[in-house]
Protein backbone atom coordinates (compact mmCIF):
# COMPACT_ATOMS: atom_id res chain seq x y z
CA UNK A 1 0.00 0.00 0.00
CA UNK A 2 2.96 2.29 0.66
CA UNK A 3 1.14 5.34 1.92
CA UNK A 4 -1.65 5.30 -0.66
CA UNK A 5 -4.33 5.34 2.04
CA UNK A 6 -4.48 8.64 3.85
CA UNK A 7 -3.86 8.43 7.57
CA UNK A 8 -2.16 5.02 7.55
CA UNK A 9 1.58 4.34 7.62
CA UNK A 10 3.36 2.77 4.67
CA UNK A 11 4.35 -0.89 4.62
CA UNK A 12 1.38 -2.46 6.41
CA UNK A 13 1.12 -6.20 5.97
CA UNK A 14 -2.53 -6.71 5.00
CA UNK A 15 -4.03 -7.04 1.52
CA UNK A 16 -5.57 -3.57 1.22
CA UNK A 17 -6.01 -3.90 -2.54
CA UNK A 18 -8.66 -6.58 -1.96
CA UNK A 19 -10.68 -4.49 0.52
CA UNK A 20 -14.03 -2.85 -0.17
CA UNK A 21 -14.59 0.90 0.20
CA UNK A 22 -15.31 0.42 3.91
CA UNK A 23 -12.07 -1.61 4.22
CA UNK A 24 -13.86 -4.90 4.82
CA UNK A 25 -12.84 -8.22 3.30
CA UNK A 26 -14.39 -11.65 3.01
CA UNK A 27 -12.83 -13.96 5.58
CA UNK A 28 -11.79 -17.07 3.65
CA UNK A 29 -11.34 -19.79 6.26
CA UNK A 30 -9.75 -22.06 3.65
CA UNK A 31 -6.76 -19.71 3.42
CA UNK A 32 -5.63 -20.47 6.97
CA UNK A 33 -2.97 -23.18 6.87
CA UNK A 34 -2.54 -25.82 9.60
CA UNK A 35 0.43 -23.77 10.83
CA UNK A 36 -1.84 -20.75 11.28
CA UNK A 37 -4.26 -22.72 13.43
CA UNK A 38 -1.29 -24.12 15.40
CA UNK A 39 -0.05 -20.57 16.06
CA UNK A 40 -3.50 -19.55 17.26
CA UNK A 41 -3.72 -22.57 19.60
CA UNK A 42 -0.27 -21.81 21.02
CA UNK A 43 -1.23 -18.19 21.72
CA UNK A 44 -4.66 -19.17 23.04
CA UNK A 45 -3.28 -21.80 25.39
CA UNK A 46 -0.64 -19.49 26.79
CA UNK A 47 -3.08 -16.65 27.46
CA UNK A 48 -5.93 -18.86 28.66
CA UNK A 49 -3.66 -20.20 31.42
CA UNK A 50 -3.31 -16.66 32.80
CA UNK A 51 -6.99 -15.73 32.75
CA UNK A 52 -8.28 -17.29 35.99
CA UNK A 53 -5.85 -15.20 38.02
CA UNK A 54 -5.61 -12.02 35.96
CA UNK A 55 -8.69 -11.50 33.73
CA UNK A 56 -12.01 -9.87 34.52
CA UNK A 57 -14.99 -12.17 35.01
CA UNK A 58 -16.87 -10.70 32.03
CA UNK A 59 -13.90 -11.41 29.77
CA UNK A 60 -13.66 -15.02 30.91
CA UNK A 61 -17.40 -15.55 30.50
CA UNK A 62 -17.38 -13.98 27.06
CA UNK A 63 -14.42 -16.05 25.91
CA UNK A 64 -16.11 -19.27 27.04
CA UNK A 65 -19.15 -18.37 24.91
CA UNK A 66 -17.11 -18.01 21.71
CA UNK A 67 -15.67 -20.70 19.37
CA UNK A 68 -12.04 -19.77 19.99
CA UNK A 69 -10.31 -22.79 21.50
CA UNK A 70 -9.65 -25.01 18.48
CA UNK A 71 -8.01 -22.63 16.02
CA UNK A 72 -8.46 -19.41 14.05
CA UNK A 73 -12.10 -18.43 14.63
CA UNK A 74 -14.75 -18.10 11.95
CA UNK A 75 -16.15 -14.56 12.14
CA UNK A 76 -19.60 -15.65 10.94
CA UNK A 77 -19.96 -18.12 13.81
CA UNK A 78 -18.72 -15.53 16.31
CA UNK A 79 -21.07 -12.88 14.94
CA UNK A 80 -24.09 -15.13 15.40
CA UNK A 81 -23.34 -15.40 19.11
CA UNK A 82 -22.51 -11.71 19.52
CA UNK A 83 -25.71 -10.56 17.82
CA UNK A 84 -27.72 -12.59 20.30
CA UNK A 85 -25.82 -11.16 23.27
CA UNK A 86 -25.41 -7.46 22.42
CA UNK A 87 -26.23 -6.84 18.75
CA UNK A 88 -22.57 -6.74 17.62
CA UNK A 89 -20.92 -8.57 14.74
CA UNK A 90 -17.40 -8.96 13.37
CA UNK A 91 -16.07 -7.75 10.02
CA UNK A 92 -12.77 -8.83 8.50
CA UNK A 93 -10.30 -6.07 7.60
CA UNK A 94 -6.74 -6.15 6.22
CA UNK A 95 -5.26 -4.52 9.34
CA UNK A 96 -5.22 -0.96 10.61
CA UNK A 97 -7.88 1.13 8.88
CA UNK A 98 -8.48 4.91 8.71
CA UNK A 99 -10.24 6.65 11.59
CA UNK A 100 -13.43 7.38 9.66
CA UNK A 101 -13.96 3.76 8.64
CA UNK A 102 -13.11 2.53 12.13
CA UNK A 103 -15.54 4.88 13.85
CA UNK A 104 -18.26 4.03 11.34
CA UNK A 105 -17.99 0.32 12.01
CA UNK A 106 -18.07 0.77 15.78
CA UNK A 107 -21.09 3.08 15.59
CA UNK A 108 -22.92 0.36 13.63
CA UNK A 109 -21.88 -2.29 16.18
CA UNK A 110 -19.44 -3.94 13.79
CA UNK A 111 -16.01 -4.69 15.23
CA UNK A 112 -13.16 -4.71 12.65
CA UNK A 113 -10.87 -7.72 13.08
CA UNK A 114 -7.61 -8.14 11.17
CA UNK A 115 -7.87 -11.36 9.19
CA UNK A 116 -4.20 -12.47 9.11
CA UNK A 117 -2.25 -14.09 11.94
CA UNK A 118 1.30 -13.44 13.10
CA UNK A 119 4.24 -15.68 12.25
CA UNK A 120 5.59 -18.18 14.81
CA UNK A 121 8.63 -15.98 15.47
CA UNK A 122 6.29 -13.14 16.46
CA UNK A 123 4.54 -14.92 19.32
CA UNK A 124 5.80 -12.48 21.96
CA UNK A 125 5.62 -9.19 20.06
CA UNK A 126 4.07 -7.97 16.82
CA UNK A 127 4.19 -4.44 15.42
CA UNK A 128 0.71 -4.46 13.88
CA UNK A 129 -2.40 -5.89 15.53
CA UNK A 130 -3.25 -9.31 14.07
CA UNK A 131 -6.27 -11.58 14.37
CA UNK A 132 -5.19 -12.89 17.76
CA UNK A 133 -4.93 -9.43 19.28
CA UNK A 134 -8.19 -8.25 17.71
CA UNK A 135 -10.29 -11.37 18.26
CA UNK A 136 -8.97 -12.86 21.48
CA UNK A 137 -8.23 -9.48 23.04
CA UNK A 138 -11.34 -7.48 22.08
CA UNK A 139 -14.21 -9.75 21.18
CA UNK A 140 -14.97 -11.53 24.49
CA UNK A 141 -15.91 -8.25 26.21
CA UNK A 142 -18.33 -7.40 23.39
CA UNK A 143 -20.66 -9.87 25.11
CA UNK A 144 -20.87 -7.48 28.12
CA UNK A 145 -23.83 -5.09 27.55
CA UNK A 146 -22.47 -1.96 29.25
CA UNK A 147 -19.10 -2.24 27.55
CA UNK A 148 -20.74 -3.00 24.20
CA UNK A 149 -22.89 0.13 24.54
CA UNK A 150 -19.84 2.21 25.47
CA UNK A 151 -17.91 1.09 22.40
CA UNK A 152 -20.79 1.91 20.05
CA UNK A 153 -21.11 5.36 21.66
CA UNK A 154 -17.35 5.82 21.19
CA UNK A 155 -17.77 5.15 17.48
CA UNK A 156 -20.61 7.67 17.21
CA UNK A 157 -18.42 10.31 18.83
CA UNK A 158 -15.58 9.86 16.34
CA UNK A 159 -16.91 12.14 13.60
CA UNK A 160 -17.61 14.92 16.10
CA UNK A 161 -14.13 14.59 17.59
CA UNK A 162 -12.61 14.85 14.11
CA UNK A 163 -14.50 18.08 13.45
CA UNK A 164 -13.29 19.43 16.80
CA UNK A 165 -9.66 18.55 16.09
CA UNK A 166 -9.75 16.29 19.14
CA UNK A 167 -8.87 12.87 17.74
CA UNK A 168 -5.70 12.63 19.82
CA UNK A 169 -7.47 12.80 23.19
CA UNK A 170 -10.18 10.45 21.89
CA UNK A 171 -7.45 7.97 20.92
CA UNK A 172 -6.07 8.19 24.45
CA UNK A 173 -9.46 7.09 25.80
CA UNK A 174 -9.45 4.04 23.53
CA UNK A 175 -5.86 3.19 24.40
CA UNK A 176 -6.22 3.41 28.15
CA UNK A 177 -9.77 2.10 28.61
CA UNK A 178 -10.28 -0.34 25.71
CA UNK A 179 -6.75 -1.64 25.15
CA UNK A 180 -5.32 -1.34 28.67
CA UNK A 181 -8.20 -1.03 31.13
CA UNK A 182 -8.33 -2.60 34.60
CA UNK A 183 -11.37 -3.23 36.80
CA UNK A 184 -11.63 -3.67 40.56
CA UNK A 185 -13.22 -7.07 41.19
CA UNK A 186 -13.50 -9.42 44.18
CA UNK A 187 -11.16 -7.30 46.26
CA UNK A 188 -8.41 -7.18 43.65
CA UNK A 189 -7.56 -5.82 40.22
CA UNK A 190 -8.37 -7.71 37.03
CA UNK A 191 -7.58 -6.87 33.41
CA UNK A 192 -10.19 -6.47 30.69
CA UNK A 193 -8.19 -4.48 28.09
CA UNK A 194 -7.27 -6.21 24.84
CA UNK A 195 -3.68 -4.97 24.82
CA UNK A 196 -3.18 -6.53 28.24
CA UNK A 197 -4.95 -9.84 27.77
CA UNK A 198 -3.46 -10.62 24.35
CA UNK A 199 0.09 -10.27 25.79
CA UNK A 200 1.49 -12.57 28.46
CA UNK A 201 4.08 -10.02 29.61
CA UNK A 202 1.57 -7.16 29.82
CA UNK A 203 -0.97 -9.34 31.66
CA UNK A 204 1.39 -9.97 34.58
CA UNK A 205 2.88 -6.46 34.50
CA UNK A 206 -0.52 -4.75 34.60
CA UNK A 207 -2.00 -6.74 37.46
CA UNK A 208 0.95 -7.74 39.66
CA UNK A 209 4.04 -5.60 39.08
CA UNK A 210 4.81 -2.82 41.58
CA UNK A 211 6.29 -0.64 38.81
CA UNK A 212 3.26 0.94 37.05
CA UNK A 213 0.90 3.57 38.44
CA UNK A 214 -2.67 2.38 38.82
CA UNK A 215 -5.10 5.28 39.01
CA UNK A 216 -8.84 5.58 39.55
CA UNK A 217 -10.61 6.22 36.24
CA UNK A 218 -11.00 9.95 35.64
CA UNK A 219 -12.03 10.92 32.09
CA UNK A 220 -10.20 14.27 32.24
CA UNK A 221 -6.96 12.58 33.28
CA UNK A 222 -7.33 9.80 30.70
CA UNK A 223 -7.91 12.22 27.80
CA UNK A 224 -4.65 14.05 28.58
CA UNK A 225 -2.50 10.98 29.29
CA UNK A 226 0.04 10.01 26.65
CA UNK A 227 1.22 6.40 26.38
CA UNK A 228 3.89 4.08 24.99
CA UNK A 229 3.04 2.08 21.88
CA UNK A 230 6.10 -0.19 22.00
CA UNK A 231 6.69 -0.88 25.70
CA UNK A 232 4.85 -2.01 28.80
CA UNK A 233 2.53 0.68 30.06
CA UNK A 234 3.66 2.83 33.02
CA UNK A 235 0.10 3.90 33.95
CA UNK A 236 -3.20 2.02 34.04
CA UNK A 237 -6.67 3.32 34.88
CA UNK A 238 -9.11 1.34 37.03
CA UNK A 239 -12.90 1.28 36.76
CA UNK A 240 -15.39 -0.08 39.30
CA UNK A 241 -17.81 -1.27 36.60
CA UNK A 242 -18.31 -1.07 32.84
CA UNK A 243 -21.31 1.23 33.19
CA UNK A 244 -18.83 3.94 34.26
CA UNK A 245 -17.41 4.03 30.75
CA UNK A 246 -20.78 4.46 29.08
CA UNK A 247 -21.80 7.13 31.62
CA UNK A 248 -18.63 9.11 30.85
CA UNK A 249 -19.66 9.44 27.21
CA UNK A 250 -22.36 11.95 28.19
CA UNK A 251 -19.83 14.64 29.05
CA UNK A 252 -17.10 13.60 26.66
CA UNK A 253 -17.61 16.27 23.94
CA UNK A 254 -16.93 18.99 26.50
CA UNK A 255 -14.01 17.12 28.02
CA UNK A 256 -12.49 16.50 24.58
CA UNK A 257 -12.40 20.24 23.93
CA UNK A 258 -10.68 20.80 27.28
CA UNK A 259 -8.11 18.06 26.63
CA UNK A 260 -7.44 19.30 23.10
CA UNK A 261 -6.41 22.67 24.49
CA UNK A 262 -4.45 21.37 27.52
CA UNK A 263 -0.87 20.15 27.75
CA UNK A 264 -0.60 16.35 27.60
CA UNK A 265 0.65 14.35 30.58
CA UNK A 266 3.75 12.31 29.80
CA UNK A 267 3.59 8.51 30.08
CA UNK A 268 4.10 7.47 33.69
CA UNK A 269 4.05 11.03 35.07
CA UNK A 270 2.07 12.08 38.12
CA UNK A 271 -0.58 14.82 37.91
CA UNK A 272 -2.57 16.87 40.43
CA UNK A 273 -5.72 15.05 41.55
CA UNK A 274 -4.41 11.53 40.81
CA UNK A 275 -6.20 8.87 42.85
CA UNK A 276 -3.87 5.85 43.24
CA UNK A 277 -5.53 2.46 43.45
Amino acid sequence: MDGLIEGLPAGLRGDYAAAEADFTLVQDMARYAPADHATWRTLYGRQAALLPRHAAAAFRTGLAALPFAEGVPDFAACSARLRTATGWSLVAVPGLIPDGAFFGHLAARRFPVTCWIRRPEELDYIVEPDIFHDAFGHVPLLTQPDFADFLAAYGRLGEQAARMGALKPLARLYWHMVEFGLIREDGGLRAYGAGILSSSAETVHATESDRPRRLRFDPRRVLRSDYFIDDLQPTYFVIEGYAELFAAMQELPRLLAEARDAAPIAPGAAAPGDQPV
